[in-house]
Order: C-alpha cells, then sequence, then structure tokens
C-alpha cells in the first residue's frame, strides 16, 4: 500500500537515530537538517534518509558548512500541546482512507501549510488548512476552500494524484505541491527555490517524527498487552 511505501521513504532515518544526524547551513543563512552528504557530478546532495532514496541537492557553494545533530532529549509537553482536535484528525483520516495516504503525511502538510488554520490565507492566494489555490481547488471539486471537510479532501486528492505523477517519489510531489508541477518537470527534480527545498525537508522531517512516535506508541502498547 502507499502509506507502507510512504513509511519506507522515512524508516531508514527512523531506524537509526530516529531523527537528522546533521545539520546543513546553506550560504543564504538557512538551515535543513538531513542524515548524511555527499558529493555527486559536483552538486552536493543532503540525503533525508539512510538508503539514499530522497535527497535535496544543491550547489557546492550553496552549503556554507556542516555540524552533527545530536540526538533530541525528549521534552514532555503539556497534555493539551499533544491533543489535536478531534474534527480535524477525523478529516485527516478520513482523507487518507479515500486516497491510500498515510494520515501523518496529511498531517505534517497541514501543519506545514497552515499550521491547522482552517482560515489561513497565503500572499499568493493559497487557502485553508492545505492552502489550495483558487484553480487546484476547482480542479479538486472544492467550492469553499476554508470549508476544512472539502480542503482537506481536496488537498489529500492533489497530494495522491501528484504521488501518482511522480511514481511515489514523496520528494517530488511535495516540491510540486509547492512550487507546482510545471517547476519541477522544468528543472527535473526539486525546483532551485530556497521555500520549495526548505518545505520539501520540513514535511519529510515532520513526517519522520509523527510515523517514529506511532511506532513508539505502538510498541508501549504491545509491551503493555504482553505483561
Amino acid at each position: 500500500m502507499r502509506a507502507q511505501v510512504l513509511a519506507i521513504l522515512i524508516a531508514g532515518l527512523a531506524a537509526g537515530r530516529g531523527f537528522a544526524a546533521e545539520r546543513a547551513t546553506l550560504a543564504n543563512g538557512f538551515a535543513l537538517d538531513c542524515h548524511h552528504h555527499a558529493v555527486v557530478d559536483g552538486r552536493m546532495r543532503l540525503y533525508t534518509n539512510a538508503d539514499e532514496s530522497n535527497y535535496i541537492e544543491f550547489a557546492p557553494a550553496e552549503v556554507a558548512a556542516f555540524e552533527t545533530v545530536p540526538d533530541p532529549v525528549p521534552v514532555p509537553q503539556p497534555a493539551a500541546a499533544e491533543t489535536r482536535p478531534v474534527s480535524l484528525g477525523t478529516l485527516l483520516s478520513s482523507a487518507g482512507h479515500a486516497h491510500n495516504l498515510d494520515v501523518e503525511l496529511l498531517a505534517s502538510v497541514v501543519r506545514a501549510e497552515s499550521g491547522g488554520n482552517p482560515l489561513a490565507r497565503s500572499h499568493a492566494g493559497a487557502q485553508g488548512l492545505m492552502q489550495l489555490m483558487p484553480k487546484t481547488a476547482a480542479e479538486h471539486g472544492v467550492t469553499n476552500s476554508f470549508e476544512p471537510q472539502q480542503n482537506v479532501q481536496g488537498g489529500a486528492a492533489y497530494l495522491d494524484e501528484l504521488l501518482t505523477r511522480y511514481h511515489e517519489n514523496l520528494t517530488l510531489a511535495l516540491a510540486a505541491y509547492n512550487a507546482g508541477p510545471a517547476a519541477v518537470d522544468r528543472y527535473r527534480g526539486i525546483p532551485p527555490y530556497h521555500e520549495t527545498r526548505a518545505y520539501v525537508a520540513r514535511v519529510i522531517r515532520e513526517f519522520n517524527r509523527r510515523v517514529t512516535e506511532r511506532q513508539r506508541t505502538a510498541q508501549r502498547a504491545s509491551l503493555s498487552g504482553s505483561e
């Protein structure tokens, strides 16, 4: 299933350190987390997982430095901060089931796009939880982008469409979601836009965190049940 395929994309990172092992500081001041890096054909590749199936590519001069990221120390969070709105969780679960998408992937996109605000609007005109442009919304049957159920269903349908278009390549699908398929096709990969590169890394990092936490929760439940 697609949900399992997408989870495998970040499984190498989850099985190793659980989080990024390196932090790259770009010449423009941006910082991106990655699993490791390498120079390939004169380009600097920042791999987001151990098996090197996903990466973000830069010119060497665009990367100023690398540093090792230590394993994070778990910080207890207030219970209220960990509670997701039931209505949003239900919407994401329904949309994920309808389009065979991992609910944590959809949640990660919503967080990056709108922070969970159903009334969010970007300067470019994107609207709602998954920040749909009016044309994209109309193409996917969304008549009101500020209505959460319509927005999430439309956003999930669009992401499903992009994953199919790019043969389940999550990084390209996310890049297209952010910058548009035309940009991805023009550059034959992630466009050289700092915003898009940061967006792809941010969503994958959040997806990885959520999947890792889900695995830990399931493991704790399994251990409790065996006692």
